[in-house]
């Protein structure tokens, strides 16, 4: 795999098993690094680019639908947070639809920025009608409103969308949107509603549609409804002509949004893996910007060799074989934390939750809920499960009868937990820098402290590691000394370097998920490598002990982490 391959992280190509550097450990990626980081409304603009926004890093990106290239426009330390639609107007501004905090701005073709308005649940479908603006709602009982960007108040056209998504003016000059949920079942759905611009009464023009998630019309007048779930439908409504339906399937898991071009051609975005791809009428594909890992977050192999990545949306797995490397195995959304038990994966989710997932049966368990924003997890060896509940400042245990039990509490910013071969757990405190070993009978051992924001750790050996995202770099502690050293620099984690958001969006906006923090995770493989979550460039990188490293003493430009012999 060529080092050399351009990323998210480093538009050179320098990121990766490029950019990493360590005298201990060779490093390859164990899939190619994705160009986008998730993508979800697109757009083209004046210029002929498609304009792509990826919410999950608060960026937008300019793609060249001829070349591929990607350029970023709206980058992480703009004023926009979370941006999950746009559209432009008549002057070529660009207005965008910020998620989690609840604005919606415009942005001249200069450049400059202005807020429309402040005052929006969960803006997600967003278009323009000549120089009309108009949003609607992702939340039950959404709104659909008109915007003024000269100033006024929003209008309310109408209210009641059950998650309202992407939307767009069809020929008769109605506001086409769609519900995500419909029924008493909040999983039911199936709705295509339309109303006037100025008003009136809503009415539904199609329904018993496959899971829709937003509704666009070709240059013709087609409508085209794409479903958010794993087997990529598109389905056509003729809806001025005989009403007639097509349904087509392009195995693009987890479609988002698309956007025709002047001579037709249909563009879609995949909120679970993004990447834009052409799609044709028959239902064949074609890659302009590969697809690959949102993420990832959390990293595991089982004891076959196979290698899952919670990625945000989906439980996924590095397959070479697979166009993109990197294969969906399930559509579970909001999976961070990962770790393999035999034939089962248990998973923690930013936004509460405890699950066993059985990929062979396809079925889910819920072990715990209502946790505040767990992240790492490990097995005990009595078998229970232990999750870093970062938000609460503890580590908790699941056992077997889904009972919870606090390990230790009064923690800062618990991200991730290993046990070694005694049977000692250990936990990674983000915002303290330090690695604690938890004790049975009082506080905490500070193992490692003067870290720099430690996410992802593991035990192999008598060594402990863990990713100091701060510095990009891996560490490696003596867990019979205390002594440490930096094992590899460099690490394609976080935002692109130099980088830095303006502002982490809230992990809830108005009941409904919101911003997941990013995740370093750490494993250890059966053959004794490191497998990474390589979060900036998208690849689960796996570091194998150089044969030429032999034994190397621990390096004394390690002082800015204290020594600290375990009890």
């Amino acid at each position: 795999m060529s080092a050399r391959e351009p990323s998210r992280f480093d538009a050179r190509g320098d990121g990766g098993e490029g950019r990493t550097t360590s005298a201990r450990w060779a490093v390859e990626r164990l899939n190619p690094p994705n160009r986008l980081w998730g993508s979800n409304g697109v757009a083209f603009g004046p210029d002929g680019r498609l304009y792509v926004a990826q919410f999950l890093a608060g960026q937008i990106s300019a793609v060249d639908p001829a070349t591929g290239d990607v350029e970023v426009v709206v980058p992480m330390d703009s004023p926009v947070q979370s941006p999950d639609d746009l559209a432009f107007g008549a002057d070529g501004s660009m207005y965008v639809a910020d998620l989690v905090p609840g604005r919606v701005w415009r942005r001249t073709p200069d450049g400059e920025y202005t807020l429309v308005c402040a005052d929006v649940a969960n803006p997600n479908g967003i278009t323009c009608l000549g120089d009309r603006l108009f949003v609607n709602e992702m939340k039950p009982d959404g709104r659909l409103m008109e915007l003024f960007p000269d100033g006024g108040d929003p209008v309310v056209l109408t209210e009641g969308l059950a998650l309202g998504n992407a939307m767009q003016v069809g020929p008769d000059g109605h506001l086409y949107y769609p519900h995500m949920m419909s029924g008493p079942n909040p999983m039911l759905t199936g709705q295509v509603w339309r109303i006037p611009p100025d008003g009136g009464t809503p009415e539904v023009v199609a329904d018993d549609v496959h899971q829709p998630v937003a509704v666009r019309f070709d240059q013709g007048g087609v409508l085209h409804v794409l479903s958010r779930g794993p087997e990529g439908i598109v389905t056509r409504v003729d809806l001025h002509g005989g009403g007639s339906r097509t349904l087509v399937t392009s195995g693009v898991v987890g479609l988002d949004n698309a956007a025709f071009d002047a001579e037709n051609r249909m563009f879609v975005s995949s909120y679970a893996s993004g990447g834009v791809t052409e799609m044709h009428p028959d239902g064949r594909t074609r890659e302009i910007v590969p697809r690959g890992l949102d993420g990832p977050y959390g990293v595991t192999i089982d004891l076959g060799g196979t290698v899952y990545a919670a990625d945000h949306y989906r439980v996924a797995t590095t397959a070479p074989a697979q166009e993109g490397g990197v294969s969906t195995r399930s559509l579970l959304h909001f999976s961070h934390g990962i770790v393999a038990d035999g034939e089962l994966l248990h998973l923690t989710s930013q936004f509460g939750q405890v699950q066993t997932y059985d990929p062979k049966a396809g079925t889910t368990r819920e072990r715990a809920g209502g946790l505040r924003r767990p992240l790492g997890i490990t097995l005990a060896p009595d078998g229970s499960l232990v999750v870093a509940e970062s938000d609460a400042g503890r580590v908790v245990a699941v056992d077997g009868h889904d009972a919870l039990t606090v390990l230790v509490e009064g923690l800062d910013q618990p991200v991730d937990v290993a046990f070694d071969a005694e049977g000692r757990c250990y936990v990674s405190d983000e915002r303290r820098g330090a690695v604690l070993r938890i004790e049975a009978d009082g506080p905490p051992t500070v193992v490692a402290d003067g870290l720099d924001a430690p996410q992802g750790l593991a035990v192999l050996g008598d060594e402990l590691f863990t990713v100091e995202t701060g510095p990009r770099r891996l560490r490696a502690v003596s867990l019979a000394t205390g002594e440490s050293r930096v094992d590899a620099e460099d690490l394609p984690v976080g935002p692109p370097p130099g980088v830095v958001p303006r502002a982490e969006p809230a992990l809830f906006a108005h009941g409904m998920p919101g911003m997941a923090r990013r995740f370093a995770g750490l494993a250890v493989a059966p053959d004794g490598a490191l497998l990474l979550s390589a979060n900036g460039e998208g690849t689960v990188l796996r570091l194998t002990p150089s044969p030429r490293r032999g034994p190397r003493p621990y390096s004394p430009n390690s002082a800015s982490c204290s020594s600290n012999r375990p009890a």
